[in-house]
């Protein structure tokens, strides 16, 4: 990819969902204001819902309906994890012929006016983060121990896998549909915090190029939290495999 050129194809939003009832309408709906401005030609929404019991597919059906050709989603069977709600949401949109493709939290915690500014940044990169931790990022709401265990992850990440990113762990990114078709996403298995990580680890050591946009992230505004220590634990053992892999 030449740095400048313009994507082709529309704009696509990954959302995976797992209980996010309380929080859903309200975030599609921001969603749907800030990417009239990002990309105010094409965009999509897509949910992808992991089975919740909560009643948010039904609400997600329902959302599809209201914004037909703008809102889609896609129902696993059965909660299968983080990691491959994305990979099943990527394939869909490359499928469809998406340009641009940005994945993000439902809960609100990644702020949907920040939209815009990391589809420009795209003009200039390949894969785009929304970071907490470059000057100007924060994190609002949370306690001692979660912004260690966040801020930790990201340096052990750092030092295992030689990465000048400092923020691996997050998940509010947007890539350039060439990023995502050449960096064989059935491969990638990790999930949470594991995800984001290897995700970002397969773009850069493919040669594209990764810039950080500074971003406030917020505590979710209802519902629960889906981190648990198995997520934690589970990126503490996978990333240095993730290096063994590939043979670095």
């Amino acid at each position: 990819m030449t740095p400048g050129v313009p994507p082709t194809g529309p704009l696509w939003v990954i959302l995976p969902t797992y209980n996010e009832a309380e929080n859903l309408e309200m975030a599609v709906g921001a969603m749907l204001e800030a990417l009239t401005a990002a990309a105010p030609a094409a965009h999509r929404v897509l949910i992808v819902d992991d089975a919740s019991p909560d009643g948010t597919g039904a609400l997600a059906d329902g959302l599809a309906e209201a914004h037909p050709g703008v809102v889609e989603v896609l129902h696993h069977p059965a909660k299968h994890g983080l990691g491959r709600a994305y990979l099943a949401g990527f394939a869909h949109a490359l499928d469809a012929g998406a340009g641009l493709l940005v994945e993000m939290d439902a809960d609100l915690s990644h702020d949907p006016a920040d939209l815009p500014r990391l589809v420009a940044a795209a003009g200039d990169a390949d894969l785009v983060l929304g970071s907490r931790y470059v000057p100007g990022g924060q994190v609002l709401g949370w306690g001692p121990l979660r912004r260690a265990l966040s801020r930790g992850g990201s340096r052990y990440a750092q030092a295992i896998l030689g990465l000048d990113v400092h923020d691996l762990t997050g998940g509010f990114k947007c890539f350039r549909h060439e990023v995502l078709e050449a960096i064989d996403l059935p491969s990638v298995r990790s999930q949470g915090y594991g995800f984001q990580v290897e995700m970002t680890y397969r773009v850069v050591r493919a040669g594209f190029r990764v810039r950080e946009v500074p971003i406030v992230f917020r505590d979710r505004r209802a519902g629960k939290s889906k981190m648990s220590w198995w997520i934690a634990l589970e990126a503490v053992w996978r990333v240095p495999q993730i290096r063994v892999r590939d043979g670095r």
